[in-house]
């Protein structure tokens, strides 16, 4: 039995129980879970008559998070579930990737004054949003049927080790990015967050 086939008080003793770390980090299911809704929140912020800079800080914010995602995924989350199904949906996402990874690509070759610019981010988005779709009504949930709730924390936790690492050498140009592209009070809330994480991690190190 685990913390999710007990009565909300039992259920709720058992999530304060664990370690801190435990509580703040999301399994892995939910963590691909924010990393759509963030991508595409962002993307919602985008209109063809923004200033270019703010078009690129967002277009900025937009591509680094897909790469972080996806080298996630293909590192960790799909290996984690092939070893325990085949999927269709899933064998076809790592192709996907690379054609998101070729539009990105194209994108920081762009300014944001080429003629090409909104066409090509629409493009790697409407890839995006079709991707996203066939995660979250098939993959996300068979993965969530087959492995309990401390394997998709553990895979959380890796998962979230891992996005720290990737995202260390990029820290100066997501901060550029989100600066540029997000309102003031939703960087200062991203960098708290990640601040956040980031000290939670240096202590299950």
């Amino acid at each position: 039995m685990n913390a999710t086939d007990l009565p909300y008080d039992a259920a709720h003793s058992a999530e304060q129980g664990k370690p801190l770390y435990r509580r703040l980090i999301p399994r892995a299911t939910n963590m691909i879970r924010l990393d759509h809704t963030h991508v595409l929140t962002t993307f919602h912020r985008y209109h063809e008559d923004l200033p270019a800079s703010r078009k690129a800080g967002l277009v900025g914010v937009i591509c680094t998070a897909l790469e972080i995602h996806a080298t996630l995924e293909e590192e960790i989350f799909y290996p984690a579930v092939q070893a325990v199904t085949s999927n269709e949906v899933l064998n076809k996402s790592v192709p996907e990737h690379m054609e998101m990874r070729r539009l990105i690509a194209d994108l920081r070759a762009m300014t944001p004054t080429d003629p090409r610019y909104d066409d090509t981010l629409m493009a790697l988005m409407r890839d995006v949003i079709h991707h996203v779709a066939d995660e979250e009504t098939v993959v996300l949930p068979e993965a969530e049927r087959l492995f309990s709730e401390t394997r998709l924390q553990e895979l959380g936790t890796q998962m979230t080790k891992r996005r720290l690492q990737l995202a260390a050498p990029r820290t100066p140009q997501i901060a550029r990015d989100m600066a540029r592209g997000m309102p003031m009070t939703t960087f200062t809330v991203g960098a708290l967050a990640m601040l956040a994480v980031g000290c939670v991690i240096r202590a299950v190190r």
